[in-house]
């Protein structure tokens, strides 16, 4: 698929437990020309979470088929058995609707993102203070066991040296101030 000048996207990434979503949902709220894209995922749903809303959640074979129809623009399995990925439909539907897509989304699918769609995309990087502060957050959730928790820390570490791949890099060490940061830089790029 071929992208115009006028598909641009935002990327929105960080490791999990960044805050990411949090301030995903805030850029939402202050800045009414972006638009959430919706992921496609194996993950279970978490309570509160709907399909068509939160995420699609696709069984394991019903995600490898959209693979193998050429429906991601990219998809990755994150963590053994859960893929996550981007749909194409989900960026047309907010271009039909002159929006600029707001994609949050894990760093790997991000810097596929970021190659895909090079000047055309702005990409921000949501860094955590620290991998122990990172830890304590995932351990608030309370939605994973010590094991899960340990394997999220050891993926944030890897995460952690793509840094230099984004645009622009927003520490979450004061949510308030995070999110004020990443709506100017948001702003200036989609000049609203």
């Amino acid at each position: 698929m071929e992208f115009s000048k006028g598909h641009q996207l935002i990327i929105l990434t960080a490791p999990s437990g960044a805050g990411k979503t949090t301030i995903a949902h805030a850029l939402l709220k202050k800045i009414p020309h972006l638009g959430f894209t919706i992921s496609a995922t194996t993950r279970s749903p978490r309570a509160g979470e709907i399909n068509g809303k939160d995420y699609y959640f696709l069984n394991i074979r019903d995600f490898e088929r959209k693979i193998a129809d050429n429906s991601f623009i990219e998809y990755e399995m994150v963590y053994p058995g859960k893929y996550y990925g981007t749909l194409y439909s989900e960026l047309e539907r907010i271009w039909d609707e002159k929006k600029y897509p707001l994609r949050v989304v894990d760093v790997l699918g991000a810097v596929e993102l970021k190659k895909k769609f090079t000047s055309n995309a702005l990409s921000i990087f949501i860094k955590p203070p620290s991998l122990d502060i990172l830890y304590e957050r995932l351990k608030l959730r309370g939605t994973e066991n010590e094991k899960a928790l340990q394997e999220r820390i050891k993926r944030a570490s890897m995460e952690m040296g793509y840094v230099s791949n984004f645009d622009k890099v927003v520490i979450n060490d004061n949510l308030e101030k995070a999110v004020q940061e990443t709506v100017e830089i948001v702003k200036v790029f989609c000049m609203c």
